[in-house]
């Protein structure tokens, strides 16, 4: 079974999921599923591109679904993932934790973010 990709060559969808589990970098993942890419974009945003790739997913049941429409929905999902990252900066989307926690737009979170050094000292002073 197989579907088309960008280049119109069909893409094999047999065992779709298992294969996407076993590839390890982001090249592997637009040429098994026929999406195209701009090197560049990619060599800015790959960790940022898989990662909200792999959020789509998450949100997706795929489960009891055929192999043509779980390829089909996984290259959708990359194709928008890339295409997120391809407008705008990782700084936009903020997947990553770190990204999430420094977020200038979002309140801090309550409680002392400065402890000064004399209340340490007062703790060793104690002891």
């Amino acid at each position: 079974m197989s579907c088309s990709s960008d280049d119109g060559r069909p893409m094999d969808v047999n065992d779709i999921l298992e294969r996407l589990k076993r590839l390890s970098d982001a090249e592997e993942f637009f040429a098994v599923l026929g999406v195209s890419y701009d090197a560049n974009v990619l060599d800015v945003s790959r960790l940022h591109i898989m990662k909200k790739m792999g959020q789509y997913l998450a949100e997706d049941d795929l489960s009891d679904l055929p192999n043509q429409a779980v390829a089909a929905r996984a290259r959708a999902m990359l194709e928008r993932a890339y295409e997120d990252f391809a407008t705008s900066s990782p700084l936009t989307h903020r997947v990553f934790k770190v990204l999430e926690d420094n977020d200038p737009d979002k309140p801090a979170a309550g409680g002392p973010t400065f402890v000064p050094l004399d209340s340490v000292l007062k703790s060793f002073e104690r002891e």
